[in-house]
């Protein structure tokens, strides 16, 4: 052969390898492993996943940058969204060709190039180290043989805390889990802003910027964190350890189907997120929220009220003044408030006065003990003239743990929805006596302002009601302008009678949940799935367009647990609807009056109800900005949620007094027999006491799972109230209670509750009790007087009674139960 021949077949030869060689490289190239071990590592090109493919591990370019990083993202999220990073302050750069591989002794790094070592695990020497990315998104180096793991990436959080990651503080050996948020959306490196627990006292979260506090989430109270909830608990269970050794923070998926991450963006926002049915990631909390969520923006002793004009108030300004009074009328509320009153601890006269539904104050300087009772935290606090404050650690049953604070009270805000906690604040003794123990639980007076009042005309809920709940455009404009002035004036969303239409299946029978005087109420779903509750007001009612627009004015304004939530109403033609959150237990009177419902009440059901409309009511008479006065407060007007939690309904007769005003006449009485008190039924005067009086016979029906009205006793012809009055009178009272619930009764709580629902009933409205001091007597915190003689008049009394010949007869609605009278005065 000749020496060309030779030498064009060798190079054919040397050809054909480097083509394999070339076909070799693009196949490992571009392969997704499993494992990195001192024998396989990983390249540019290739990607370490998780055993179900849940998440993909491998290098990336953020955005525009040319910077090549190591990351963590979800593999099957079309959206690349990453969770960890490795090498966040070196890149690898420029034509470098990046690698990750276990290098001796059992360490991982990343390589820019053969010879630079950019970042390094520093993880235990181990002869036999592996690599793998677990589900949950978790890098871990570990021992081949035995699993152990020698390092792991859920030790080292960037800007993400994932399920199951741990959050907090080892005390042993210092050991923090924080996030810190990425410089930029370029820029991996970590950013200013940090998301860390402090444990100096009490230990809470706290967002940095720098060594500047931005933001506190308040301490974790057993349930929550108690600057509110953050989270459905349908899809997230939240955990909390707290002991000697660590405090610790991780959620937990409750659905494996539900994809969420909570991240620490580059702008100093704590986001959570969900990846939705539409492809993308859905923001369900983001914090800070509001100019409320400023770290400390209304300084010591002053609370903030995001939504409403007046930001920070004093935490009691019966008790506190602000300490500059010019400036806190120019905004500026640097300076705080102070005590009215010094404390005089030295005399051993100080005393606590509780507010509610607040977050807890800042912890730093505070002590706590997570086993001591209620009374012990008081008494620990007592014996310091240094304490300011005590509260529990965990408000889970009736509440345990103790929690003092050393210092002036900062950076408290009223919480949303109901959330927060109580505190109970050191008092001088003169304070103490304002109001006496009635008013010992004290609910700032702009709590629910400012929750009645949160964004309703704003851009958001425009949006978020024309997106969410379909509400349709019609002549009088997509929102309904309800309110007297336009100081007072609010929006309410209003949706075409189509809409309602198609949601009850044309007001179908099979869709119809209740009837009375007023029409008839269907049940309803929106096409995106949210059941409603309609009102549609009949033609011929006798609860016109006056009653309508009552309704709608009143509860349009008012926000609590305990009441229903109004969603918005539709008027087109002669259509008048009324749209409500829909309450899957219907109302109380279809449970404790029906025989076999009544059987799935226990007791500790019908105990919270009774608590749950008396914190309702309190509301209503005490903590609204004006006083509401129900004026048909009856068991079908309580409606139960799925949880069997009470909600006030029917505002159509409501009446509300401003200022002082306690009592009012009437030329038009209202109401329904055997809850209206006799001065209102017989005079026409009611006033706040008058409910009181409804609430104390509906405490009676709840106890007892008999009606008010139509009940006559067979010996002694008394109604409920007279009957209950003989049972106490003959120390026979739990011979009243249901028999249906056998051995779930509390019977100290019960006959604390027919107790307090006879002072309730009392003959006289000055010898009731307020509602406050109801909450309080329920709570097994206040004194229980010994209840006079009750006005257990009946009906038949009623209708016998001589009214003058410029009255008009009495005449009822057509459910038989609702009377509308007009009384000569």
């Amino acid at each position: 052969m000749s020496s060309l021949n030779k030498r064009f077949l060798l190079a054919e030869a040397t050809i054909s390898v480097l083509l394999l060689v070339s076909l070799h490289i693009h196949k490992i190239r571009t392969a997704e492993i499993d494992v990195i071990s001192y024998s396989r590592f990983l390249t540019e090109a290739d990607t370490l996943v998780s055993p179900a493919g849940i998440f993909e591990l491998g290098f990336f370019k953020p955005r525009s940058s040319e910077n090549k990083y190591i990351g963590i993202w979800y593999k099957n999220i079309s959206v690349k969204t990453v969770v960890w990073v490795a090498n966040r302050d070196l890149p690898v750069t420029g034509a470098s060709s990046g690698m990750l591989k276990i290098v001796s002794p059992g360490t991982l790094v990343v390589m820019n190039g053969p010879n630079d070592v950019v970042w390094s695990s520093n993880s235990t020497s181990s002869a036999n180290a592996i690599v793998q990315l677990e589900d949950t998104g978790n890098l871990v180096v570990k021992e081949r043989i035995n699993d152990k793991i020698l390092w792991q990436s859920f030790d080292y959080p960037t800007d993400t805390l994932l399920p199951v990651m741990q959050f907090g503080r080892n005390l042993l050996t210092g050991k923090e889990w924080k996030l810190s948020s990425w410089k930029s959306d370029q820029d991996p490196a970590p950013g200013e802003f940090t998301w860390s627990t402090d444990t100096s006292g009490y230990p809470q979260n706290l967002l940095k910027q720098g060594t500047s506090v931005k933001f506190r989430a308040g301490p974790w109270n057993g349930v929550w964190f108690s600057g509110g909830s953050g989270f459905n608990r349908n899809i997230i269970k939240p955990d909390m350890i707290i002991n000697e050794t660590e405090v610790v923070y991780r959620y937990f998926i409750v659905d494996s189907s539900v994809v969420s991450r909570i991240t620490l963006n580059s702008f100093g926002q704590l986001e959570r997120r969900v990846w939705d049915d539409d492809k993308k990631w859905q923001l369900t909390l983001q914090l800070p929220k509001d100019i409320c969520d400023t770290y400390n923006i209304c300084q010591a002793y002053g609370a903030c009220t995001a939504s409403t004009t007046q930001i920070c108030v004093c935490l009691d300004e019966r008790r506190f003044v602000p300490r500059n009074q010019k400036g806190w009328e120019r905004a500026n509320w640097s300076d705080g408030c102070v005590r009215r009153t010094p404390l005089d601890c030295k005399n051993g006269t100080d005393g606590f006065i509780r507010y509610s539904y607040l977050k807890l104050p800042d912890t730093q300087i505070s002590w706590f003990n997570m086993s001591m009772t209620t009374k012990e935290c008081e008494a620990k606090c007592l014996k310091n003239c240094s304490c300011t404050a005590y509260a529990n650690t965990d408000v889970r049953q009736k509440g345990s743990g103790c929690l003092l604070w050393f210092s002036e009270l900062k950076d408290i805000r009223v919480s949303f929805e109901g959330n927060g906690q109580d505190i109970f604040v050191r008092m001088a003794s003169s304070e103490l006596e304002k109001k006496g123990r009635e008013n010992m639980k004290i609910i700032l007076p702009v709590v629910f302002l400012g929750v009645l009042l949160i964004g309703l005309s704003s851009t958001w809920l425009r949006y978020k009601w024309r997106k969410r709940h379909h509400a349709q455009p019609t002549r009088e404009g997509e929102f309904l302008h309800v309110g007297e002035s336009k100081r007072d004036a609010m929006e309410l969303p209003l949706f075409s009678f189509s809409t309602i239409a198609k949601a009850t299946a044309n007001f179908s029978q099979e869709n119809k949940i209740g009837e009375g005087g007023f029409g008839q109420v269907y049940k309803g779903m929106l096409e995106e799935g949210l059941e409603i509750a309609v009102k549609r007001l009949s033609k011929t009612s006798s609860q016109g367009i006056d009653e309508f627009k009552n309704e709608v004015i009143c509860i349009s304004k008012l926000q609590h647990r305990n009441l229903v939530k109004l969603l918005g109403c539709s008027i087109q033609r002669d259509e008048r609807l009324l749209i409500y959150e829909y309450m899957p237990n219907r109302s109380l009177d279809s449970s404790i009056f029906d025989k076999t419902r009544s059987m799935l009440l226990d007791w500790s059901m019908r105990f919270n109800i009774i608590k749950g409309i008396a914190r309702g009511l309190l509301y209503l008479h005490q903590d609204s900005r004006l006083r509401i006065i129900h004026r048909d407060l009856k068991a079908s007007n309580v409606l139960l949620d799925l949880d069997m939690n009470p909600k006030i309904s029917d505002f159509g007769m409501a009446r509300s007094f401003g200022g002082n005003q306690t009592q009012a006449n009437t030329e038009r009485v209202v109401g329904t027999y055997g809850y209206m008190s006799p001065e209102y039924a017989l005079d026409g005067v009611f006033s706040i006491k008058s409910y009181v009086f409804s609430f104390g016979v509906l405490v009676l029906e709840i106890v007892s799972g008999k009606k008010n009205r139509g009940f006559i006793h067979p010996e002694h012809d008394n109604n409920l109230i007279g009957h209950a009055w003989r049972m106490h009178n003959e120390d026979r009272s739990m011979e009243l209670i249901d028999t249906t619930l056998g051995q779930s009764v509390n019977s100290l709580e019960a006959i604390r509750s027919i107790i307090v629902g006879l002072l309730c009933v009392q003959q006289s409205p000055e010898d009731r009790p307020n509602m406050s001091s109801v909450v309080l007597m329920l709570g097994n915190e206040g004194a229980l007087l010994k209840p006079k003689q009750p006005a257990f008049f009946t009906e038949r009394n009623l209708l016998g009674a001589d009214f003058s010949s410029s009255s008009t007869c009495p005449t009822s609605s057509t459910n038989g139960l609702t009377v509308t009278k007009v009384v000569a005065r």
